[in-house]
């Protein structure tokens, strides 16, 4: 039900041409092999629903849920085997797993649908999620450039984590701001005008 909510007001937004809806599967880390059958046949239910909507799901890995890794979100697409259920790519929840942008996006990047940008620090145990660039575990121009050399022509959009805008004194216009100028800068430098 909150899927099919989430397909009507993707609808809503854009009539002729709806966003996808970004999602993450929930459960704990160390969890993924004894559920992965089990989210594969629940997440064929979500693309048939979606399929009838006319709306993508993308789904994310997160570096504290069961889905953690490239390889498992690959793995998943494969066998929901379906055009309405993709991927969303965040590059700060393989950075903190240290696994390298080159290796996440060959894995992910030719069913990524939605990427998402922020930074991280900390360990895969306890993270901390901040604003692009924040942090010196991303390379955006590196990471643009492989998007655009892989082809990827979709969404990129900041998220700004609850670990951040739930701060003190959190500004989202100057976070904004801020995070324009870091990623236009990034954009260029990667060969994007």
């Amino acid at each position: 039900d909150r899927l099919k909510a989430a397909f009507e007001v993707a609808h809503a937004v854009s009539p002729d041409a709806p966003p996808c809806v970004e999602t993450i599967l929930g459960g704990k880390p160390g969890q993924w092999a004894e559920n992965k059958a089990k989210v594969a046949d629940r997440l064929r239910a979500w693309a048939a629903a979606a399929a009838a909507a006319k709306v993508v799901v993308a789904v994310k890995p997160h570096v504290g849920n069961a889905l953690r890794t490239p390889a498992a979100a690959a793995w998943l697409v494969g066998q929901v085997n379906s055009p309405w259920l993709r991927l969303a790519f965040d590059q700060s929840h393989f950075a903190v797993q240290r696994v390298p942008a080159a290796d996440a996006l060959a894995a992910m990047l030719p069913h990524t649908a939605f990427v998402h940008v922020k930074d991280v620090t900390g360990t895969p145990e306890k993270f901390e999620f901040l604003l692009p660039g924040d942090g010196t575990t991303i390379d955006y121009p590196d990471l643009f450039a492989r998007l655009k050399a892989g082809g990827y022509a979709g969404p990129v959009v900041v998220e700004v984590s609850s670990q951040v805008f739930n701060k003190p004194g959190y500004d989202p216009v100057a976070a904004a701001k801020k995070c324009h100028a870091k990623l236009t800068a990034a954009l260029a430098t990667a060969g994007f005008r």
